[in-house]
């Protein structure tokens, strides 16, 4: 379907935070109640480790205690006699458009030895709600505390050592540059490419370091590191009995300073104990601000644990609105990582936020749409080139920062993996597995922050991506003799090459259009476009469907795989496109439960931050869906990640997705509470944000909802399925009693900023 040949409507607009996540905070103050609540529940959760980790260094996800302030990462690692903290960092990367030429690198770390804790009892304790972990060490008479955080201001890890027991305790504190076993070289595949490095010592006992990328690179890159013991003047310590120290590491990257190696030199010049307590009171109230944002609170306390631990996760490496965390957070400690660390664009870039939007941590959802936009001026390249279509936006599988792009076609996969070009999966030098999906895929989160927030600043912001993505599909699809517009030469999985109407496409290009309509009203622009995108969502192809052991089922595509035994490609139409929900046809909701059934992939490497929310978006049982829910939670090692699953930060949002879509979930406009929860078990939330800019807080006891607090952000009209169906409802708009309300469905129009409060009229 042709759209008009019209110039690409490009709006300037700040792009930092504080035009989405921090604008918002700023005007929704957190009501006390929920400050004092959130504290009281975050703060029961301790990751505790009582084994040094043996997943590291890396090429995947680590087993080891995490800490981060967004872009700066420590994983801690190493037996109580030679403690090492890995240092890497969310903007430092060697940056190449190639395969396996660009990746997120390794910078260095800091080992503490004390030989005499050899046989030392290994303790650490990450706290949650402030985000210290806590060492301890102890051999006899001999007990060793290290209290360690990763400031928000500065960028500083602190260690602060206190010497609990009645010996002496002496040791030596190193920076130091990667060693060889973070490293790995197995040319062609992988090659070990040239880094220029800088080690040195100041005398006043400050060592610094560095790395960085000049050589054949799309743009150099370079990170610093320097620490010292603050108040000594070597790297060698005494501790006496009740005696402490305070080292500090100080990192930054030319991203952040012109001269980096210099910034971090004059940080750790410039910090006293005076100054360190000021990073630490700084540090603590930017996470109490953080866990202010909302909470939930229910009976499962392994579920709740694990619910509080992904945020954890997501709120330590991902704040750099320039640099999103790659697959494995900012915890690198290998160089190259596997699928090159990248941002994998048929879903597993997508996957970690999200939980964040409906937990109402948006800042940091903050960094996700910026290498999605960097990398547009290529995404229309592809377009134009391969299928012709000058406007449009067309993604291959990985990209990285600042418009790289990971899979293109080198020498590398030429020698060794040729059967991507061979098998048609490279195209003009892309790798796209032939999956035209991944532009669509970007619009995921974009559709949900946009929903939630109605923020005119970000719809500006993503409008040129959207629109570029719905302008490719519709002129892209085909129509046939039955007057359906169909996907052809796509493809459901990596390399299925020249499938029709696969069902992850058909969710997803109907949410692009959705929301590409919806922008184009919200902003008054391209109304023309709008009446084609309008129109070509309505006949669009409709799912496929098939019989499997005498139930329809969603078949995976119309013209190719029929069923998949793994990943959940096949219910992704559901979750994220959110193309099904409890208010669609009772057709498609059996259907999709059906689906749900046969496909049972709730341990699935791939899919399961999909597969569950998708199951609570039609209403399958929720006895169920908690059950598969504490056996997911109790499968991780104890920093959160999922066992023997190579995969980092994208399970982050399996448990927070889904408990808050069981709890608070708008389906077509309508607000329900509780849609999906068993009725006689307790569940209780506070500022969870739904679609509408609506954040929600209630309880549910005793089989009863007892109350129901709704801020409008924005104005809009609430629709809300009435918690206490044949009830009056008794309510007030700002503290104002109002005229009760009653009927199954509640209508109430809102100003912005008016906060409603329901009860049952007594």
């Amino acid at each position: 379907m042709k759209s008009p040949n019209l110039k690409l409507v490009f709006f300037t607009c700040f792009l930092g935070f504080c035009s989405f996540g921090q604008s918002l905070a700023q005007r929704s103050p957190i009501p006390s109640g929920i400050l004092n609540r959130s504290k009281a529940v975050v703060s029961q959760y301790v990751a505790k480790f009582d084994l040094p980790a043996t997943r590291i260094p890396s090429q995947v996800a680590v087993d080891a205690p995490l800490l981060g302030n967004g872009s700066t990462g420590v994983a801690i690692a190493g037996t109580p006699d030679r403690q090492t903290y890995y240092l890497a960092r969310n903007d430092f990367w060697r940056l190449k458009s190639g395969f396996n030429e660009s990746y997120p690198a390794v910078l260095g770390k800091v080992e503490v030895a004390i030989p005499m804790l050899k046989k030392a009892n290994y303790q650490v304790d990450v706290d949650l709600y402030t985000a210290i972990a806590t060492s301890t060490f102890q051999a006899g008479d001999t007990l060793l505390e290290i209290r360690s955080f990763v400031s928000e201001k500065d960028d500083c890890l602190i260690l602060q050592f206190q010497n609990k027991g009645k010996k002496q305790i002496n040791g030596q504190i190193n920076l130091l540059l990667p060693a060889e076993d973070q490293f790995k070289n197995n040319p062609p595949a992988e090659s070990l490419f040239p880094a220029v490095t800088q080690q040195g010592t100041r005398g006043n006992g400050t060592i610094f370091i560095s790395r960085g990328f000049e050589e054949l690179v799309d743009i150099p890159t370079k990170a610093a590191a320097a620490g010292k013991i603050i108040t000594q003047q070597q790297p060698d310590f005494n501790l006496h009995a009740g005696e402490s120290l305070t080292y500090v590491c100080a990192l930054s990257s030319n991203f952040k300073s012109k001269n980096c190696v210099e910034k971090v030199l004059n940080t750790v010049d410039g910090l006293d104990l005076k100054n360190v307590k000021l990073l630490e009171r700084e540090h603590k109230k930017w996470w109490a601000d953080f866990w202010s944002e909302s909470y939930v609170e229910i009976p499962d306390k392994v579920i709740e644990k694990q619910y509080y631990l992904s945020h954890y996760v997501m709120g330590s490496c991902s704040r750099d609105p320039q640099f999103a965390p790659p697959i494995f957070g900012t915890w690198i400690t290998r160089e190259i990582p596997n699928w090159n660390g990248d941002y994998h664009l048929n879903y597993n870039y997508m996957a970690p936020y999200y939980g964040l939007y409906s937990s109402n941590h948006l800042a940091a959802a903050g960094s996700y749409e910026q290498p999605l936009l960097d990398f547009m001026e290529r995404g229309k390249f592809y377009s134009k080139e391969i299928t012709g279509i000058s406007e449009g936006l067309l993604y291959p599988v990985g990209i990285g920062p600042k418009g790289m792009e990971t899979t293109r076609q080198n020498a590398i996969m030429e020698s060794v993996f040729g059967g991507y070009i061979q098998g048609g999966q490279v195209e003009h030098k892309g790798l796209f597995f032939g999956q035209k999906s991944n532009v669509s895929y970007g619009v995921t989160n974009m559709a949900t922050a946009f929903y939630t927030t109605y923020d005119r600043n970000y719809a500006r912001k993503i409008y040129p991506y959207v629109r570029g993505a719905a302008v490719f599909w519709s002129n892209y699809v085909k129509k046939d003799e039955n007057g359906r517009y169909v996907i052809f030469n796509d493809a459901i999985h990596e390399g299925t090459v020249g499938d029709s109407n696969p069902i992850l496409s058909l969710g997803l290009v109907r949410q692009t259009l959705q929301l590409a309509a919806d922008l184009s009203a919200y902003l008054d622009v391209d109304r023309q476009l709008t009446v084609n995108w309008t129109q070509l969502k309505a006949n669009l192809a409709t799912f496929p469907v098939q019989e499997k052991e005498g139930k329809s089922v969603f078949r995976y595509t119309e013209k190719g795989p029929a069923w998949w035994n793994d990943n959940t490609l096949g219910i992704q139409h559901i979750f994220p496109a959110m193309q099904i929900d409890l208010e669609s046809d009772q057709r498609w909701i059996a259907i999709a439960r059906n689906t749900i059934e046969k496909m049972g992939r709730w341990t699935d490497n791939n899919g399961t931050n999909s597969f569950f929310p998708a199951a609570v978006r039609v209403g399958y049982s929720a006895d169920s869906i908690l059950y598969h829910l504490h056996r997911y939670s109790q499968n991780t090692y104890p920093n959160g990640f999922q066992r023997n699953n190579p995969h980092g930060i994208e399970n982050c949002s399996t448990v927070p997705t889904t408990i808050n879509q069981m709890l608070c979930g708008v389906h077509q406009q309508v607000l329900k509470l509780f849609p999906v929860w068993p009725k006689q078990q307790h569940g209780e939330f506070g500022n969870l944000r739904v679609d509408g800019a609506f954040l929600v807080s209630s309880k549910l006891e005793n089989g009863a909802v007892t109350y129901v607090e709704i801020l409008s952000e924005q104005g809009r009209n609430l629709i809300l399925d009435n918690p206490w169906p044949g009830r009056k409802i008794s309510w007030r708009k700002n503290g104002k009693i109002m005229q009760p309300l009653e009927g199954d469905r509640l209508r109430i129009a809102t100003k912005k900023g008016d906060r409603i409060y329901l009860q049952v009229a007594v």
